[in-house]
């Protein structure tokens, strides 16, 4: 057995509730507070030896939110909306994307945003364009 494998199988009881996928709430809730612990030790240290080991609990809480919270599926114009209440704006705001009544088809869905106008609104934003599709 390599010096390496046997440092990992000795220490191992201590390292593997880190890298089990969380099963529940419970054992999800306990690698967040893991992760949490791990960032305040990392900081913004990209090169700690403890970075990679943080990226892999991140990873294992990801699948399980994907799985047990998936993100709802929303159209663009729910997206728009939902930017404009976040940003306190009002139709004639978006004067870049058209007029008032241009943003009030397209809020009420009797108009399509063309390309244009969702770069626009991505640039405005700071988002990527795939969200107004």
């Amino acid at each position: 057995m390599s010096v390496l494998i046997k440092q990992a199988a000795e220490h191992w009881h201590h390292v593997a509730p880190l890298l089990n996928k969380p099963e529940n709430e419970s054992e999800y809730d306990r690698l967040v507070s893991g992760l949490d612990e791990l960032l305040e030790i990392i900081g913004e240290d990209e090169q700690h030896p403890l970075n990679r080991l943080a990226i892999l609990i991140g990873d294992l809480i990801c699948a399980y939110d994907q799985e047990h919270r998936p993100m709802p599926v929303v159209s663009g114009v729910e997206t728009l909306r939902y930017l404009m209440r976040e940003h306190g704006l009002h139709q004639r705001d978006l004067h870049e994307v058209g007029t008032q009544s241009v943003i009030s088809e397209i809020l009420s869905g009797k108009r399509q945003m063309n390309l244009r106008q969702v770069r626009q609104l991505s640039q405005r934003f700071g988002v990527p364009v795939e969200v107004f599709f």
